[in-house]
This record gives C-alpha cells, structure tokens and sequence, in this order.
C-alpha cells in the first residue's frame, strides 16, 4: 500500500471540486473543477462520479490507498428549494384525553416551501390505547398507496420514550415496499409538531436522496475504494451514506458547513469568525473555543430540530454588482456578474477595455438597469464588481485568486472617474464602504450574542473572494484578519478533513446521573453508526433548564491514523511564545506554564488591554490551552487553575463548591473543564454537582494513578 489519501468533494451551484490530501501531513497532492451536472441523466452524480475518476487519474492513486472519501452536497437543498419532493401519508398516533390535541399537533395540511411550493400530506389517525392494530394499520396503508403516496411519517405522542408503535409501523410499510421516516429516529424531543414537521421535511426528500445517495455509493465501489463514503451533514461533522438514506434532512444547509469544517480544521482558529465569500454571498460563521456554534435550523420558514451551523448569509461577493445614479455609487449586490452573464472588468484583457464607455445594465433577474458595466468598442459588456474595487485598492495581494489584471483595473477605474467626475480612489472606496456595511452587521452580531473578545478574535477568509471583503471588514473593525490557506477551495479541504458528528436531545425534567450517563452513550453509539472510531469520541454534555433539554454531542474521527492537527511539533518555548502572541500582541504579557501533558499545555497569560483612554487600560488574565502543534484549544478568562494526581476527586469537589455563585437567584454553578488524557472535558454544561461527579467519574477511570490532571474553573 502506497501513501494514505483522503479525497474531499465539493458539489456547488456552477463547479464541482475535488481535491486529494496526503493523510499524514494534510499536504494537498491533487485537484480537480468540472462544472456542477444538473442536467445530465444522472443528476449532480455524473460530476462527481467523473471528478473522482479526473482526480484519481492525476494522482496516480490506487483505489486501496484512499482512507477517507467525504463529499458535501446541495442535494436536499436544491430538493426542497425546486419542490422536488414526494408526497407524504402521515400516520398519527396516540390515546388517551390527549387525543384531539395529538390530532392537532400531527395533522400539518400542506407543509409549504418556497416560491409557492409545498409538501403534499394526507393525514391518519391510529388510536393505539392497545398497542398498533396491524389490520387497521395496513389498510391505511393500503389506502395511501391507492393516493400514490409511497412515503410514510409514523407520528405518536411520546415516541421518544418508547418507539415501539412508530417502529412497528415503518416496519409494515417497508414490507410493502413504501418508505418510512418515524420521528424518533430524528429528534428525542417532546414538541410533537415540531417533530412530525421535521420528519415530513425528511421524508419528502429520501427517495430522491436514496436515488442520488445510492449512485454515488456506487461510483466508489466502481472505483474499487474500500473507505465507506461519507456525506457532509449541517452541522460540519459528517456521517455514512447508509445513515443519509435514513436522515437526508441532516444534509440540508450543508453547504456552507465544509467551509467552516476546513477552517477549524486546516486554519486551527480559536475564537473567531469565519466568512466564506464566493461569487455572489458570503456566509458567516463564529467559532468559538475551536468549535462551530451551531442551532435548530429553519427550512423553508418553517422551525425544526435539525441542528446546524448559526450561520448568516449576505447577499456580498466577489462578483457583486455595482449601482449607479446620477455618477453616483449607489448599492452593491445582491447581484452577481455571474447571474449577469457578464466577465469581471478586473479580469479581461487590457486592450478589450481601451477607449470602453460607462454603460447601464440589467440582468436576467431584475427590472432594475442601474447596474454599472463598461461597453468596448466591440460591444463586449464587462461588469465593475466589488473584486475590482479591492484591486484597485491593493487589497488583494499578488498571487491571490483574486488579483486581477493591473492594467486592466487602472483603465476601468480611469473610464470610471472621468464619466464619474471624481478621483478613482473615491469611487473604489464607496464600493467597499457599501459592501463592507452589509457585512458588518452580522459580524457585530455573532461578537455580541456570543461573548466574543475582540482582543484576540480573528477573522478569516475562505472562499475565492476572501480577499476581496475579509480584509477591509477588518480594517473597518481593527480585528486581526487572514486568508484561509488554499482559500479558494477551503471547502473542499473541509469535506475531505471533516469529523465524524452527531448528537442526542431529550427532554428531561432534573435528569438524574443515570439520565446523562444514557444520553452520553446513546450520543457515543450513534457517533460509531455514522462511522467514528470508538477511541476517539469525545462527547460533551449541555443541559437547558429552561426547556428541559439535555443534549449529548459526540464527534471523532473515521481514522486512527490520521493526526490531530498539521504541522510540526512546538517546544515548550514556542508554545508560550504562540500563547504571549495571540493574548498579548508581544509587548507586555506575561506567559506562566501550569500545566503540561504529552498532547497540552496550559499557560497563565497576563496583559494589559488597551483602551481608548490610556489611564482606563486594564490588566486581563487568560487561561489558554495549547495542544503540541500551538493550537489554542481553549481559553478562559479570570478562570483558576488546579493540578491533581490518578483519581482525586474529593479536592476538584471542593474547588467547585469554592467557586458556585450565590445570589437571589439561587446558586450558579461555575464553568469547569478538565484536561485529561489529551481530552478537554467541558462540564460546564451540567446543572448539578452529582452530575458534574459522575462524567467526571467516568473520564478518571481512564488514568493511571500517577498520570496528572488539570481542572480549569471560573466563577459565572
């Protein structure tokens, strides 16, 4: 067997990437674009199956050699989207006084989509005060057949609990060869209609899933690889293609997920905010402790309990559009040059731009045409975008997948500030100001809303258009900013880095240890169905008193072999150096070392934040978590440090206590994280100290009575 290989799939709107990585170093050694095939026979398939075949080719590689296969796709998007879905026999369940309200909850009429699109329903009940009557059962089914209705929801109050009916019900449809989605199977939430809405979403897309999902299946094999595929889910983690013959919804909003799966992982961000720019949007993401915020999605206006990646999507890209009134700039986006059908000015050869006039246009799309285009004299429309505004005011460096032509940005903006009466600089500049405005919103939301310190956030940009926003997002905000690494196909990377993700919810009135230890493991099983390796599951519990959810979240990866992070290892010297240049900017930190192990190190970083006013600078103290590659896994402001030996466990209990808050409110229980084993468990989610007592029970079990922990504590 040759070098281990990990290919990763992109399939987008307009091309397909594909891209091989070295599975040891990470070390990009192949890559392929071919157009996105929507019309073929075979769908979005055909392009991947001839961009695997492209890339395999270019590589030299042999089918045993590949490790890992991932691709991420806008299949079930564009489904829905398109209104390409099946219509739904819904079965309802129930018994008792409950009845009339489990009616009302799983009866939904027809789900609507978008652009006047909906999901078709027709609607059953089944009282089961005595279990599922598998007469009545099959001649609703029968009927349902006789509608042409061939997919099935099984909706029963309480489900969660016990699935039994809902299971016996999938069970008879698929001997009758109808496919079948039960509610349990997506959510272990109580909220009966949200659930019934999720699974209808769910199955009104699998056959054409199962088509797709199924041929693609098949062109791996064809190719002889023994990977399992595996598909990008919504929330950057992926799982098995088996598992999305069951769930496709998972797969919804996925799009932007490899982006930021492939900065995580590639770009080892912290806390940051991650902005994909393509051609015609860019999509917004925050990170925060080296893991994706993410939330219950909305598809097609409708709230589910499908988690995904809280991400915003603004209509600003690399090809967005100029308008214009009365020589003046007047809006930028949301359309595309792309859409337009017309090339960047920036990118077209300098004598086509010769002697061109200032022209308005409009697109396939709008009424509208005030869209600012140069004309050549051979009647060749060019579009003035935002990509050339960056250029034209060096925001792009040389090399950039974005640079464009220097001659031709300097004709376009000499033509612009004639016709326009005012310098080129200034009309460049309003063009980033609007574009930079739109964008800025969403980034001051996700600092806000998730507590993100602006003295160590980083932006950073993917995508083929990074430089063309990131950069004077940036500058307009003083953050700290950096293109993604091979920005341009950072999704790509993603799809072909991605973790193995999946969670468990349920709705638990004051769970008892018992409660967590059984949600931990469920969320552990489902993590190895969707194809992680059992050793390297890490799962971290949330709890929501509120509402009363508990959440399990597991995520590992497919390969033992494949490493933790990229790069060589830091001595102890550069690892404070990494951790004084991130917190402190060099000058006037202070680096203390209090904990080492043989994957991390935590340093105490003392510096000063700068203020406005000189007098009202203050001193800050973080602890930060460095793993051996100098990435910053974790850091805590204010927190305290204590180091124990083996399975002590009476002196973590006390430091605890030392730090709950008490108020009028009750007690408030502080944040905690534990570093052991090269794990960082996060009980900061836990509501109780038996709970907190009991995971971290099960995670000294794993140590030796000599090895060293590391409990991190702050009082909230």
């Amino acid at each position: 067997m040759g070098r281990k290989i990990r290919i990763g799939i992109d399939v987008g709107g307009t091309f397909t990437d594909a891209i091989a990585l070295d599975n040891d170093t990470y070390e990009i050694i192949g890559k392929k674009k071919v157009h996105t095939t929507h019309e073929a026979k075979e769908g979005v398939t055909k392009g991947v199956i001839d961009i695997l075949n492209l890339l395999m080719d270019e590589i030299h590689g042999n089918a045993e050699d590949v490790v890992f296969i991932a691709h991420g796709t806008t299949q079930a998007t564009n489904a829905l989207l398109e209104g390409d879905v099946s219509d739904i026999g819904v079965i309802g369940m129930g018994k008792g006084l409950g009845v009339a309200k489990i009616k009302a909850d799983t009866d939904l009429g027809d789900v609507a989509l978008e652009d006047e699109k909906a999901i078709k329903t027709s609607y059953r009940f089944l009282n089961t005060s005595n279990g599922v009557n598998a007469d009545e059962a099959n001649s609703i089914l029968e009927d349902f057949k006789k509608e042409g209705i061939n997919v099935i929801v099984a909706s029963e109050a309480f489900s969660v609990d016990n699935p039994a009916n809902e299971t016996e019900i999938t069970s008879l449809a698929a001997d009758k060869q109808m496919l079948a989605t039960a509610t349990h199977e997506l959510s272990k939430l109580y909220g009966l209609r949200a659930r019934t809405k999720t699974a209808v979403i769910n199955a009104s897309i699998l056959p054409k899933m199962m088509q797709t999902a199924s041929m693609t299946e098949k062109a791996v094999q064809d190719a002889q690889i023994k990977a399992p595929l595996m598909i990008m889910r919504s929330d950057g983690g992926v799982m098995q293609v088996e598992e999305v013959k069951k769930r496709p919804i998972l797969t919804v909003l996925s799009g932007p997920a490899a982006g930021v799966a492939g900065a995580l992982m590639y770009e080892h961000i912290s806390d940051g905010i991650f902005l994909e720019v393509g051609g015609t949007s860019t999509d917004i993401s925050a990170i925060q402790n080296g893991k994706v915020i993410t939330k219950y999605s909305k598809i097609g206006g409708h709230n589910t309990y499908v988690s995904s990646l809280d991400i915003h999507t603004i209509g600003i890209g690399g090809g967005s559009m100029v308008r214009f009134k009365n020589k003046s700039i007047i809006d930028v986006g949301p359309r595309s040059s792309h859409i337009a059908g017309l090339a960047y000015a920036c990118f077209s050869e300098p004598d086509e731009l010769r002697g061109s006039k200032v022209v308005s246009v409009s697109t396939p799309k709008d009424k509208t045409c005030d869209f600012l285009a140069l004309e050549s004299p051979s009647g060749v429309h060019y579009a003035v975008t935002l990509t050339c505004a960056a250029n034209y005011l060096g925001l792009i460096p040389e090399g950039d997948y974005a640079r464009g032509n220097d001659d031709s940005v300097k004709i376009t903006f000499a033509i612009l500030a004639q016709e326009f009466e005012k310098s080129a600089e200034e009309i460049a500049q309003a063009i980033i100001d609007i574009a930079v405005g739109k964008v800025i919103p969403a980034v001051d939301e996700f600092i806000k809303e998730y507590n993100l310190s602006q003295d160590y956030l980083i932006l950073t940009g993917g995508g083929g258009g990074a430089s063309a926003v990131v950069p004077a997002v940036a500058k307009k905000k003083k953050l700290k900013c950096k293109i993604a690494e091979n920005a341009p196909v950072i999704a790509t990377i993603g799809a072909a880095l991605a973790m193995v993700r999946d969670s468990v919810e349920r709705t638990i009135v004051n769970p008892t240890q018992e409660d967590i230890l059984q949600i931990r493991h469920e969320a552990e099983q489902a993590a190895i169905r969707a194809g992680a390796s059992p050793s390297t599951i890490e799962v971290t519990i949330e709890i929501d008193s509120a509402k009363s959810i508990v959440k399990a979240i597991a995520v590992g990866t497919t390969d033992l072999s494949a490493k933790a992070n990229i790069g060589e290892q830091l001595n102890e010297t550069q690892l404070e150096e990494k951790a004084k240049e991130v917190f402190s900017g060099q000058d006037d930190g202070k680096v203390m070392a209090v904990f080492h192990s043989s994957t991390l190190h935590a340093y105490e970083v003392t510096y000063k934040k700068k203020s406005r006013i000189p007098f009202l600078s203050k001193m800050m103290r973080v602890v930060c978590v460095l793993d051996f590659n100098g990435v910053i896994k974790l850091n805590v402001e204010n927190a305290d440090c204590y180091e124990y030996i083996g399975k002590e466990k009476k002196e973590l209990e006390k430091r605890i206590e030392e730090h709950i808050r008490f108020d009028e409110s009750g007690k408030t229980l502080p944040m905690i994280y534990l570093l052991i084993s090269g794990k960082i468990v996060d009980l900061s989610g836990l509501e109780s100290l038996e709970q907190i007592s009991s995971i971290a029970d099960i995670e000294l079990s794993r140590i030796g009575s000599q090895e060293s922990y590391l409990a991190i504590i702050k009082k909230r």
